[in-house]
């Protein structure tokens, strides 16, 4: 990371950490996205167990990780304000965080996963499919978490390109593993779909290893001495990470969640129905890596900006980041209206789930404009480390408004499982709207800070 002083030099150093967040971002997705695709080919039944099983993983794996994206904005700050000294015994405390909540992750999983899986109209076969790969995948949690804390470590040192590469070379193992599990090729049990969940564990289990490798080994970061040492638990500190943390978990665990919950409304459609809305919202899933990762990006950037005290280009980075995320969404729109057949195809052959899930592509349109806005901005206010409100409007926006809305449309209407992606549609932009206007108010109040201090 290193100051900029114009538009041009602000692109050229945002781009440079945006596009490895996004090879990440996109790998790290493309592992649910085999998951799921590869589960399709062994039958109906696998998909949509696996993608159940996705469903509720998915939202429980972003909000409790975004617990630990505290990480970036803090040692952001640190780096911009000099402060190097600081970064290795935070980075040791986010560890120990992340292996806690792992393993209560694992215990209460333990005990509710049943009774979830239960409460769902599903098919006995997709239970126990959907059961199976998240008790496979369970095996890879606490690896999963710690690197975690790592990347936000090495991202936030502008190093993004380090976990792209940890990444994408993690992505033939994973399809390696699922091809041998799945289908029970060269002497290995065929899984089916659970088989999935054991491969991704193992692709968990490589990426952490290839993180630790990289840091004690590698300069930059070996100059900040991080692993080097194993301090002492200090409370202190985690009330510290947690006080940002927990803020932003619960946002992004809003967020994320809405869309299971929509999935657990849906168990009361046929199978064809809850394979076909999974199938668009994995697809609408991986588009949405896009404004995630400019979100992060800014994160890095603007974090950087307000440590070193340049509220004036902590700015700037910000219209920058929404500015290229509408252009993006534009072009990801585009691409859903031009292939949705197509993409549906990549996931399943049965000729009734590829027609309902070009359906369902034509709603997942509406869905980037506003993740456009929405998603940059939360970044942008996380920089700020202003994260308590951001929690509050997404509370509000995807359960008060999206979810009830959607409810009634599906319940009241002939729109049926349309109605909830509506609804999905409608708390999304209300996200949008009411994140600007914060946004306006944390700019306008740094600026007079910095007023006051001249």
């Amino acid at each position: 990371m290193h100051q900029t002083f114009n538009l041009k030099e602000k692109t050229k150093l945002f781009f440079h950490i945006l596009f490895p967040i996004l090879a990440t971002q996109i790998g790290l997705n493309l592992i649910n996205f085999v998951d799921t695709m590869m589960s399709g080919r062994a039958g109906a039944n696998d998909l949509a167990g696996v993608a159940i099983g996705s469903s509720l993983w998915v939202p429980v794996y972003t909000g409790l990780s975004g617990i630990l994206v505290a990480m970036t904005p803090i040692i952001a700050q640190y780096v911009g304000a000099r402060q190097k000294n600081k970064v290795p015994y935070s980075v040791m405390q986010g560890i120990y965080i992340s292996v806690v909540v792992a393993i209560v992750v694992a215990i209460i999983g333990g005990f509710v996963l049943d009774p979830i899986l239960g409460f769902m109209n599903l098919e006995s076969e997709v239970r126990e499919i959907a059961k199976e790969y998240l008790i496979g995948l369970s095996f890879g949690i606490v690896p999963l978490f710690v690197y975690s804390v790592l990347r936000s470590f090495i991202d936030a040192l502008g190093h993004t390109r380090v976990t792209m590469i940890i990444t994408l070379s993690s992505l033939p193992i994973n399809v390696l593993f699922n091809y041998l599990l799945i289908f029970g090729k060269f002497g290995f049990p065929e899984l089916g779909g659970a088989g999935a969940g054991y491969a991704t564990a193992i692709t968990y289990w490589l990426i952490v290893f290839l993180a630790v490798w990289i840091i004690l080994s590698r300069p930059p970061f070996t100059e900040y001495r991080v692993l080097r040492k194993l301090y002492s638990v200090s409370f202190s500190s985690w009330g510290e990470i947690l006080k940002l943390g927990l803020p932003i978990g619960f946002a992004i665990f809003f967020e994320t969640s809405i869309f299971s919950a929509v999935t657990l409304l849906m168990s009361e459609f046929n199978t064809t129905t809850i394979a076909a809305h999974q199938v668009a919202i994995n697809f609408a899933s991986l588009l949405y890596m896009i404004p995630l990762s400019i979100s992060m990006g800014l994160t890095i950037v603007v974090g950087f900006e307000v440590g070193a005290k340049r509220f004036k280009d902590a700015k700037q980075y910000s219209i920058l980041g929404i500015c290229i995320a509408v252009i993006m969404a534009l072009v990801c729109s585009m691409i859903i209206l031009l292939f949705q057949e197509p993409i549906a195809k990549m996931y399943s052959t049965n000729a009734a789930v590829i027609g309902l899930t070009t359906q369902f592509l034509l709603y997942a349109l509406f869905f980037q404009l506003s993740d456009a806005i929405a998603a940059p901005i939360q970044g942008a206010l996380r920089g700020y480390k202003d994260v308590n409100t951001t929690f509050v409007m997404t509370l509000i926006s995807y359960w008060v408004i999206g979810l009830p809305v959607g409810y009634v449309l599906a319940k009241f209407t002939t729109l049926g499982a349309f109605g909830y992606w509506i609804g999905l549609i409608v708390g999304l932009a209300a996200g949008a709207v009411t994140l600007s206007g914060r946004l306006v108010i944390v700019q306008k109040r740094a600026a007079h800070v910095k007023f006051s201090e001249e």
